[in-house]
């Protein structure tokens, strides 16, 4: 066994909160990534959060009752058409997951904890926001992190592309790891799928999983794969999901696209 396969997918010796992210770009810790309880989260509410954890990512994140800030300029541009900053505040704020600490530990968070919004809207308004306390912990421990970048963010036009980004995002820079199998209901979590919403495999196959790797393999500098690996009769009960870097040349093309998707969400 080498040694990167002693570790967790995504390891990295330093702390997830000492990196530097470069520009473009934001750290994420797989803490927040592969968390149960946040399907009903819009795509709006992720794009919300992500720029809120972009914000707030430093050391500080590992300390209880800690406040940040932010303009709320920075915070529409996460949003589409008419829909509103204080709605996806308030359903971060209702959302409770459950976050799986490096010992296998699990804790139930609430996303986001107390804020203020001050002239919400005037051009210089302010959010003043702060993490659920159980949360600093599990991050001031965190080894594992996804680097995403911030125009693909911006430029995934469903929940389960940006959902499937993530994920990947923390797994593709594993080396000698390929691919993971996953029971489908796990995959329907990672995946962001509500309960109860497209409970055949090949609803769920033809409304969220090929919308999602099309998403992915358009915007990110990977692509991927999911197929059937177990079924029980005629019923698929697991999946794999396979990914694989791309060529330069490919990723230009990706780098091109994804900017010229957020220049035209910004313009909208």
């Amino acid at each position: 066994m080498t040694k990167s396969e002693n570790h967790p997918i995504g390891y990295n010796p330093r702390r997830t909160l000492e990196m530097r992210p470069l520009g473009g770009e934001m750290i994420k810790p797989a803490e927040l990534i592969d968390i149960q309880g946040a399907t009903g989260l819009s795509l709006a509410a992720r794009r919300l959060y992500n720029r809120l954890l972009a914000n707030a990512f430093g050391p500080d994140m590992g300390y209880e009752g800690r406040d940040f800030s932010i303009p709320l300029s920075e915070l529409r541009g996460t949003h589409a058409g008419n829909e509103r900053i204080s709605d996806s505040i308030e359903a971060l704020m209702k959302t409770v997951v459950i976050v799986r600490g490096l010992d296998g530990r699990t804790t139930r968070v609430q996303l986001l904890g107390g804020n203020d919004m001050v002239d919400s809207e005037r051009r210089h308004g302010m959010l003043t926001y702060s993490f659920d306390k159980r949360l600093a912990p599990l991050l001031r421990e965190s080894v594992v992190f996804a680097k995403l970048e911030l125009a693909a963010l911006q430029a995934f036009g469903t929940k389960y592309g940006l959902a499937l980004y993530e994920a990947l995002s923390r797994r593709v820079r594993l080396h000698h790891v390929f691919h993971e199998d996953f029971d489908v209901e796990a995959f329907r979590n990672l995946l962001g799928v509500p309960e109860g919403k497209l409970p055949s495999f090949g609803n769920l196959r033809q409304k969220a999983i090929d919308p999602a790797i099309a998403e992915v393999i358009k915007l990110a500098p990977f692509s991927c794969d999911v197929e059937p690996v177990e079924r029980v009769g005629r019923k698929v009960t697991k999946v794999r999901l396979r990914w694989w870097v791309k060529t330069v040349d490919e990723m230009k093309a990706v780098y091109a696209e994804s900017h010229t998707q957020h220049s035209l969400l910004l313009e909208s």
